[in-house]
């Protein structure tokens, strides 16, 4: 069982930034991908972002990294990263918009996706509000 709390959420101006924090709770973090979801009012909750469990070589830049993905509409601007010391992902959040307005909520899940579907444990979501 892994229970998360997401915070961080809040209000903020159009090119604005904010970090949000998913802390975990259990000793199995680290074996865990975690990702990012939002709702926003009368629309299905999407995927924003997810980071992978183990971390994987990558001969370009000589290190071990995660593997990580994000909604077309934020690469660039937003940052998912995870520290399994803490047991918390986080989302930073740069060059906000009013359509990122929406509750965020992170999930975890044994294997890496980018759909709803497969993610077997919840948040309860922080909102997150962009005035323009």
């Amino acid at each position: 069982q892994v229970q998360l709390v997401e915070s961080g959420g809040g209000l903020v101006q159009a090119g604005g930034s904010l970090r949000l924090s998913c802390a975990a709770s259990g000793r199995t973090f680290a074996s865990y991908a975690m990702g990012w979801f939002r709702q926003a009012p009368g629309k299905e909750r999407e995927f924003v972002a997810a980071i992978s469990a183990n971390t994987y070589y990558v001969a370009a830049i000589s290190a071990n990294t995660y593997y990580a993905d994000y909604l077309d509409s934020v690469k660039g601007r937003f940052t998912i990263s995870r520290d399994n010391a803490k047991n918390t992902v986080f989302l930073q959040m740069n060059s906000l918009k009013p359509e990122d307005t929406a509750i965020y909520y992170c999930a975890a899940s044994r294997t890496i996706g980018f759909t709803v579907y497969g993610y077997d444990y919840w948040g309860q979501g922080t909102q997150v509000t962009v005035s323009s």
